[in-house]
């Protein structure tokens, strides 16, 4: 990975394909920050998220991408970063965390098996919590970004993806999937990520 320098902009290599995440990140960096995609940059490969924390998925990742460009692409960026986010259900003891994406097998399933989970307990209370871990000319960092919150009783809403639905944010009374994205990409775990990452990276 050859790494340069932009006077007002910055390229950075997001290890990810998900179409909404890259869509939401991009709405929360700066204009000025150019956010490429894995298949942008030609990176084709499936990645094993073999740890068993957030963090460690998420370093996975960062580091599988940063070695794959440094031996495979001519493209000059600033860095590689990575992200693995996961709800925690307190009444669940934390599941299911590092296994959020893929605890019933697709998203609909999982929204499904955290609703019939809670059914009979009145403690509903959750976070979701993203992990990043940026690799760049200072080396490798993560930081995190935690919202606190509640498990609806149904499914509320067509917007946003995952468990948006199903997840009422501390002081609203809407899932994520009926707030604005305006709103959700303020105050939600990801972007409080993102904005400990622009701290690193030294954005305003």
């Amino acid at each position: 990975m050859q790494i340069i320098l932009y006077l007002c902009s910055m390229k950075l290599v997001f290890a990810t394909n998900n179409a909404h995440k890259l869509d939401e990140v991009r709405r929360i960096l700066p204009a000025d920050v150019e956010v490429l995609s894995l298949e942008q940059v030609g990176f084709l490969h499936d990645i094993d998220e073999t740890g068993t924390t957030l963090a460690e998925n998420s370093r996975i990742k960062a580091e599988t991408v940063a070695e794959w460009l440094r031996a495979n692409s001519q493209q000059p960026v600033d860095g590689v970063f990575a992200d693995d986010t996961g709800l925690e259900i307190d009444a669940l003891g934390g599941k299911p965390g590092v296994y959020t994406a893929r605890w019933a097998g697709e998203p609909a399933a999982n929204r499904r098996k955290a609703l019939q989970e809670l059914a009979d307990k009145p403690n509903r209370a959750a976070q979701f919590r993203t992990v990043v871990t940026l690799i760049d000319r200072t080396g490798t960092r993560q930081v995190d970004g935690i919202v606190r919150g509640r498990i609806a009783t149904e499914e509320r809403g067509d917007g946003g993806f995952g468990y948006d639905p199903v997840f009422i944010p501390e002081g609203y009374d809407k899932t994520f999937a009926e707030l604005p994205a305006e709103t959700k990409n303020t105050i939600s775990h990801r972007a409080r990520a993102m904005s400990e990452l622009k701290k690193l990276l030294q954005l305003s």
